[in-house]
């Protein structure tokens, strides 16, 4: 029978099956920070009192400090039933025996045949690992109450100060919602959202609009909320703030709007602002702060929803401004722009936008089986309403931008049957200029045809 010789792992000896025989002393290993332990808990006091479920605990808590040796090397999940192999590796019980139960007599780190097929319960380790995990719970259930309580402590404080003290109380309170899902659940159950929602008004200031925004677009809101944060002065207020507040207030007060908009009583009239739809233009455009387009370009989307909107956002110049932002979007920015200028295009001062735009035409035919299914669908689109509507004009430059070409990608495709009807039918129009040979010529398309 071949000898063999474990051999310790991630610096930690000691535990059963570790490799040197010997047992890893709890108290130790906790006192020197070997497994992470928590400062001032003695390791096996900490076991003492409520027994709780090491899988409940281990599903609660980040896997991100949890040290290597409680991993299964299977699984590369915390073990809640480890069992050491003759080999002296140690897995996950339920793990180890779907390894075996798949016909493999070896162990799966080492790969050595295993000249004993049983498992050994490591209660060493298993202990280890309840501490550790008991541990760190107790201690995240104690920051979760002191947040708590923290919380609602600026609430009460809210209700009492003004001024620069209410400042703070709110920057504090932001920042504890912002971290903290108990914080956020406690706020709202106790009340908090219309406490805060008063503060919004005629007369409040933007370093406490900021603040209270700021906290509101955290929280969870009932459709009371919801209502009573849609008065005509609280959204006046937002709409200020997201024309001169910071950039991160900007982009608080457009998720904010859109999470009113989800409302089932929400009116269209509420986004029927043209300071509103300027403002979400800028954050768009916003060359310095990117982080910023995706939230101004969704709640756009949203309110193209709304056709009675459509008309105000052409007449603000939207559509050559998004057409020239194309280019320089990611591909989920490049999908809510390319929406919103197929939404616009409904209209019949949308379409003459876009004809009028120069790059609409090279910026479609660009994005033609480029991206995704859905931005080809909405670019055919766009094609389709600009060159319909002035064919003689649009499709001799559409044919020079490629156009030809791509269309047949789309038809040889596997895409989406409507698409390439689509296709097929602006390939037709664009074609009704040209005979066939010079339209063929004109589009080069010998090595797509090919």
């Amino acid at each position: 029978m071949p000898m063999f010789l474990p051999s310790k792992r991630d610096g930690v000896a000691g535990f059963e099956g570790s490799g040197d025989g010997q047992v890893l002393d709890l108290d130790t290993a906790v006192k020197d920070g070997v497994l992470g332990g928590v400062a001032g808990v003695v390791g096996t006091g900490a076991v003492v009192g409520e027994k709780l479920d090491l899988k409940k605990m281990i599903e609660e808590l980040d896997s991100a400090e949890i040290p290597s040796v409680f991993i299964c090397p299977i699984s590369l999940e915390p073990m809640q039933d480890p069992v050491t192999l003759c080999t002296g590796q140690t897995y996950e019980r339920s793990n180890i025996l779907k390894w075996f139960n798949l016909g493999h007599y070896t162990c799966p780190t080492t790969m050595q045949e295993l000249w004993d097929d049983s498992v050994t319960p490591n209660k060493t380790l298993h202990h280890l690992i309840y501490t550790w995990f008991y541990q760190k719970y107790l201690l995240m259930k104690k920051r979760s109450e002191d947040v708590q309580g923290r919380a609602s402590e600026l609430l009460d404080t809210l209700k009492k100060v003004k001024g620069q003290a209410r400042v703070q109380a709110l920057k504090e309170l932001q920042q504890v919602v912002a971290t903290h899902a108990t914080a956020r659940k406690m706020v709202v159950d106790q009340g908090g959202v219309a406490v805060i929602s008063s503060l919004l008004g005629p007369f409040t200031s933007h370093a406490v609009g900021s603040e209270v925004i700021g906290i509101l677009v955290n929280l969870t809101l009932d459709s009371e909320s919801k209502i009573n944060l849609m008065q005509p002065a609280k959204i006046s207020l937002m709409v200020d703030m997201l024309n001169e507040g910071s950039i991160e207030t900007k982009i608080n007060c457009t998720r904010l709007i859109e999470k009113l908009m989800e409302e089932k009583d929400f009116r269209s009239e509420i986004v029927s602002s043209h300071s509103l739809l300027v403002g979400l233009m800028r954050l768009v455009k916003h060359k310095r702060h990117s982080n910023g387009i995706l939230p101004g370009l969704s709640l756009l989307r949203s309110i193209c929803l709304h056709k009675q909107v459509r008309n105000l956002i052409v007449s603000i110049g939207a559509v050559p401004q998004l057409v020239e932002l194309l280019p320089s979007l990611d591909p989920d920015c490049l999908e809510l722009a390319l929406f919103i200028l197929d939404a616009l295009s409904s209209l019949p001062e949308g379409r003459l936008a876009l004809k009028d735009c120069a790059n609409t035409i090279p910026n479609m035919v660009r994005l033609l089986m480029r991206v995704s299914e859905s931005c080809t669908q909405y670019a055919l689109s766009i094609l389709w309403s600009v060159c319909k509507l002035a064919p003689d004009e649009c499709s001799s430059v559409a044919v020079d931008a490629g156009l030809a070409a791509k269309l047949l990608l789309v038809i040889q495709s596997g895409c989406n049957p409507v698409l390439k009807q689509r296709s097929a039918e602006l390939l037709k129009l664009c074609s009704l200029n040209y005979t066939d040979t010079i339209f063929i010529s004109k589009c080069k398309l010998t090595r797509t045809i090919q």
